[in-house]
């Protein structure tokens, strides 16, 4: 898995994800993008993509895509229209794109032109990060994990309420 981060101006979001379809398949990868507000790091990407990626060598999969099964467990939801929520909007985004499997440079280089270059997961959006994956006060005060490890929690738990 590699990722590129960035801040990327979106016209027409459709567009904007079948572009991103065709890079992947050009390369042979799976290619996802999303709002940086909602991620929470790197290691929640990392789990998400492990926990798709271990979906459909089971047949478990709920997507067809590997790249909406890698946003599925991102988001923590099996809902699509849900899940897109993370996904980037249309105007401008701090976004982080991941790219995995296949010729991941290749792919990573072709999505340069998408994306002004900078890094958007150094401060997590804790309101975002809270809101969209449901985690109130009380849990973050019973529990000394931090914020990263409650969304990396929601990630691993769809496993559970399949």
């Amino acid at each position: 898995m590699r990722t590129l981060e960035g801040h990327a101006t979106v016209d027409d979001v459709d567009a904007f994800v079948e572009e991103l379809s065709d890079i992947g398949d050009d390369h042979g990868a799976a290619v996802q993008a999303f709002d940086a507000a909602y991620v929470a790091g790197h290691p929640h990407l990392a789990a998400a993509v492990r926990h798709a990626n271990r979906a459909f060598d089971r047949g478990e999969n709920v997507a067809r895509d590997r790249s909406v099964e890698i946003l599925l467990y991102a988001a923590g939801r099996r809902q699509i229209r849900r899940a897109l929520e993370m996904g980037v909007s249309s105007g401008g985004t701090d976004a982080v794109i991941v790219v995995d499997g296949g010729d991941e440079p290749a792919a990573i280089d072709a999505l340069r032109p998408l994306v002004d270059e900078t890094e958007t997961l150094d401060a997590l959006d804790e309101a975002a990060l809270t809101d969209f994956f449901e985690i109130s006060d009380a849990e973050r005060a019973a529990t000394d994990a931090s914020l990263t490890d409650l969304v990396r929690e929601r990630v691993a738990l769809l496993d559970v309420e399949k």
